[in-house]
């Protein structure tokens, strides 16, 4: 049971540690903007002042406090851009979305991983599967500097709050 549970941990420790490079055609993962900060994961969010969305989703889904928990978790969350266009993409206004709880934690939890997990602990990731909150797994892939979690791409990383550390995507992470 135990090695079950360090599993995905150890794995995204491989992963992490893939997003070093510096290879030529890389876009590589920026440093975070935000310094190591006091409080939780949920402080250091509404803090960043970039996140809006997705705390409106935690709190109509009912996640702040589990989120600021002990922990520790690894968040990938989305950009304000990236809510927007996976809204359109399912013919959704953000009211219909965060008055849908079973769904909004579904896919909140899909971007939660157990463990703190950061950037340099990705390097040479390839297609790892890394199981998240709700139980389904994200594949993590790291090339030149550059890393993917399924589709969307870590954009900003490393970001630390005191019961884990957040690492910003450009799109919303949807369970099949």
């Amino acid at each position: 049971m135990k090695l079950r549970f360090w599993a995905p941990i150890a794995a995204l420790s491989i992963f992490a540690a893939s997003c070093g490079s510096d290879g030529p055609d890389a876009a590589p993962v920026e440093e975070s903007a935000v310094e190591v900060a006091v409080g939780d994961i949920v402080e250091v969010a509404i803090g960043a002042e970039q996140f809006p969305t997705l705390i409106a989703a935690l709190q109509s889904a009912g996640l702040v406090e589990t989120l600021q928990s002990a922990g520790p978790f690894t968040v990938f969350a989305p950009t304000e851009d990236a809510f927007a266009a996976a809204l359109a993409a399912l013919g959704l206004t953000a009211d219909q979305l965060l008055a849908d709880v079973d769904t909004l934690t579904s896919v909140l939890t899909y971007h939660v991983v157990p463990g703190k997990v950061m950037s340099s602990d990705l390097v040479g990731a390839d297609g790892l599967a890394v199981g998240t909150v709700n139980g389904a797994e994200v594949n993590v892939s790291e090339s030149m500097g550059t890393v993917t979690i399924n589709s969307a791409t870590v954009v900003a990383a490393d970001i630390e709050a005191s019961n884990g550390v957040i690492h910003v995507i450009d799109q919303v992470l949807l369970p099949s």
